[in-house]
């Protein structure tokens, strides 16, 4: 099964595209959508979902794993970064891609083992299950992977998907 992992934005979005069989996962690829700070909201989102429709029409994912919106202090940004989860949630479905949702805590749960990891704990067992040489960077495509993680790890247990 081929994961899209993606860390919702609109400035920049991470992704992480995993394949996962029998409890092997593979990264295939990691990177961000960035949308440049000039833009205007509404071509920003644009962006967002085209540069989207590519990469889901590249990799053929079978499932697309999206982080929950977590904010408490800063409104303007949850409302903007609510509006790019929007197109991404809209693209995937568009296309035909399963969506599934995690809280950050189900992310650090079950990457870490721990709901109140710290993000550096994540992104090092992030690279350890994944057998990798170096956290992905930047920052947002970790967190993608992450994500995708999360889900293969979610996706072949016996429990739901929304512990």
């Amino acid at each position: 099964m081929t994961i899209l992992g993606i860390d919702p934005g609109y400035a920049i979005v991470g992704f992480g595209v995993l394949e996962t069989q029998r409890g092997t996962n593979i990264l295939h690829r990691c990177g961000v959508i960035t949308t440049p700070a000039g833009l205007s909201m509404p071509k920003r989102l644009l962006q967002i979902g085209e540069d989207l429709e590519v990469l889901i029409h590249q990799f053929q994912p079978d499932e697309l794993a999206v982080e929950e919106l977590f904010f408490n202090t800063n409104v303007t940004t949850a409302i903007g970064v609510s509006q790019a989860r929007g197109v991404i949630l809209y693209t995937a479905e568009k296309l035909g891609v399963p969506v599934y949702e995690y809280t950050p805590l189900q992310v650090k749960q079950a990457v870490a083992g721990y709901g109140r990891a710290e993000k550096r704990q994540v992104m090092e067992m992030t690279k350890r299950l994944l057998r990798l040489s170096e956290v992905p960077k930047p920052d947002d495509a970790a967190d993608a992977v992450a994500i995708a993680l999360c889900h293969a790890r979610s996706a072949t247990s016996k429990l739901s998907p929304y512990w």
